[in-house]
């Protein structure tokens, strides 16, 4: 078995725990609200901001016996670079401010697993980043596309307001292959454990993320206009 299949099976019972949150069930039961996408989208921004800055933190901590990985990371960050202004056009074209998210800041739970990842590249082991690359990516290509397409017809938007979501269900796709052959290199015990490790916590930490957007038709879906976040 190869390391990224050992990392599917060690992770499974996490990655089930993060795709029942009941936001989720409901989005892709068609059971979503404007509210509710335009809160992912800000907690997303306030995550995917973040992206690049780890990365290259990530490379620049990296053993030089890790050169292959930080050759890797480089292509990670041509790939990524930008994509937080993506979310901020989809924002736009949803009707909300874009201006409002990035002054109004992220979530606990958001806040939470930034600098949870920011803790793991420089208190503990940098390549265990990755783990949270395996989460963040496998989930895209678990739900994303599917879940813009439904998202599109419930609420009637336009496809402008999507490039996040369907962008990053057909290029997590790709990077998957990627990733897994990067991490397949890791013949260093250490590095795979912590890889691991940061997978199972950032499964959890994504998932608090997704539990804490406001669910349509429940008590804490706003009663005002859904663009409140905009204020």
């Amino acid at each position: 078995m190869t390391f990224f299949q050992d990392l599917q099976t060690v992770t499974a019972r996490e990655r089930e725990q993060l795709l029942a949150a009941p936001v989720i069930a409901d989005c892709l039961a068609g059971r979503v609200g404007l509210a509710t996408y335009g809160a992912f989208l800000a907690e997303a921004y306030h995550h995917v901001k973040h992206t690049v800055p780890l990365l290259m933190a990530c490379g620049s901590r990296l053993p030089e016996r890790l050169e292959w990985l930080r050759k890797g990371v480089t292509a990670y960050i041509d790939e990524e670079y930008g994509h937080e202004q993506w979310i901020l056009h989809d924002l736009e074209a949803a009707g909300f401010s874009a201006a409002a998210v990035r002054a109004r800041g992220p979530s606990v739970a958001t806040e939470l697993m930034v600098s949870y990842a920011y803790d793991t590249v420089q208190r503990g082991n940098p390549a265990g980043l990755f783990g949270m690359v395996f989460v963040l990516e496998g989930t895209s290509v678990a739900i994303a596309a599917r879940a813009a397409e439904i998202i599109m017809q419930k609420l009637e938007l336009p496809r402008s307001a999507f490039t996040y979501l369907l962008s990053h269900g057909s290029l997590d796709a790709e990077h998957i292959g990627h990733f897994e052959a990067l991490v397949n290199r890791f013949d260093d015990e250490a590095e795979r454990s912590s890889v691991v490790h940061c997978a199972k916590v950032m499964y959890g930490l994504y998932g608090d993320v997704f539990r804490g957007l406001p669910r349509a038709g429940s008590a804490d879906e706003p009663q005002d206009d859904p663009r409140r976040i905009a204020a």
